[in-house]
């Protein structure tokens, strides 16, 4: 089973400005460490491209899960979806898609997330939208699923064989 390190990005203006605590950040590091992921650090950039892009590709040398929170919205200064693709070889629309079910159920207003995931090299990213909650629950509706994903990144393709009789 490959490693399952992670890193945590949160995306957010005002908590890079110290004008808001970042929460969304701390809860999806411990429901990672809840799930047996090792976190090895966070960071908490602000809503730009070039700043977020250098973080992503920077954990991406560390860990093989990059999580960001925040910026996956429709307003201006939303734009970690559009890095994230910019970076993806390639793109898992399945698990935003999941997330976005799953949200929905709770509030309308998840459809309108714009999260994207997928994969660069042999490492996993992940967007999550900037609320606690919503963060948490977009990942509970797919953490199951990362380890799998992240083992096919590593090459770890074998299928089990279960005996019939």
């Amino acid at each position: 089973m490959a490693s399952r390190t992670a890193v945590v990005i949160t995306v957010s203006d005002s908590s890079f400005r110290g004008e808001r605590e970042d929460l969304s950040g701390p809860a999806v590091r411990e429901a990672l460490e809840d799930r047996g992921f090792n976190v090895l650090g966070s960071a908490i950039v602000p809503d730009e491209p070039a700043q977020l892009r250098d973080a992503i590709l920077d954990a991406t040398r560390e860990a093989v899960l990059i999580v960001t929170t925040g910026g996956t919205g429709i307003a201006p200064r939303d734009i970690t979806p559009d890095v994230t693709r910019e970076l993806c070889d390639k793109l898992i629309e399945g698990i935003p898609e999941r997330m976005r079910a799953e949200g929905a159920k709770q509030t309308p207003q998840a459809i309108l997330s714009r999260a994207a995931c997928g994969t660069r090299g042999k490492a996993l990213i992940l967007n999550l939208p900037g609320s606690p909650k919503g963060a948490t629950e977009s990942l509970g509706a797919v953490v199951d699923l990362l380890p799998h994903i992240i083992d096919l990144l590593n090459g770890e393709t074998g299928h089990s064989s279960v005996s019939t009789g």
